[in-house]
């Protein structure tokens, strides 16, 4: 699973003219699930997102979680996220999740945000849709599972 971290101070995304999701501050997060993924990963990423210490503590240091601040999340599913352009031009998405297994794992991926108590808006899956954002410092931090540890405190 990969998952593109944008700290915003407000997102939106709407579909055929309608806003479907929006939020003030918080997290804009563009997820891809990869073939083979399964509900744990779902999980851990998840947690994972709402524990980084992205946003500034009283010090103007990154020290506070998206929880922490009393942010949101706003969840875009986005398969490109696993494209692969090493030959040729046209990005191949062999390694992105067909989307009977996608669906379910972005979904739980939302629901395990909204159990550790935090606001989520979302897309809708396999929609076309646009996404503003205003990214806030910028701040942005990619996230694949396949690259970290998970021995590690979230």
């Amino acid at each position: 699973m990969r998952v593109l971290v944008q700290r915003v101070s407000q997102a939106r995304v709407t579909v055929d003219g309608e806003v479907v999701g929006a939020i003030g501050p918080g997290v804009l997060l563009l997820v891809g699930v990869r073939r083979g993924d399964d509900q744990a990963t779902a999980e851990w990423m998840a947690r994972k997102v709402a524990h980084l210490r992205i946003f500034e503590d009283e010090a103007g240091k990154m020290n506070r979680s998206v929880l922490e601040v009393g942010g949101s999340a706003l969840v875009v599913s986005q398969f490109t996220l696993y494209a692969d352009v090493r030959k040729g031009r046209r990005p191949s998405f062999i390694e992105a999740a067909p989307p009977e297994e996608a669906r379910p794992l972005v979904e739980l991926f939302a629901e395990t945000l909204r159990s550790l108590s935090l606001r989520v808006e979302t897309g809708v899956f396999g929609a076309h849709m646009d996404v503003m954002l205003v990214n806030d410092g910028p701040v942005t931090i990619w996230l694949d599972s396949a690259e970290l540890r998970r021995d590690t405190a979230e």
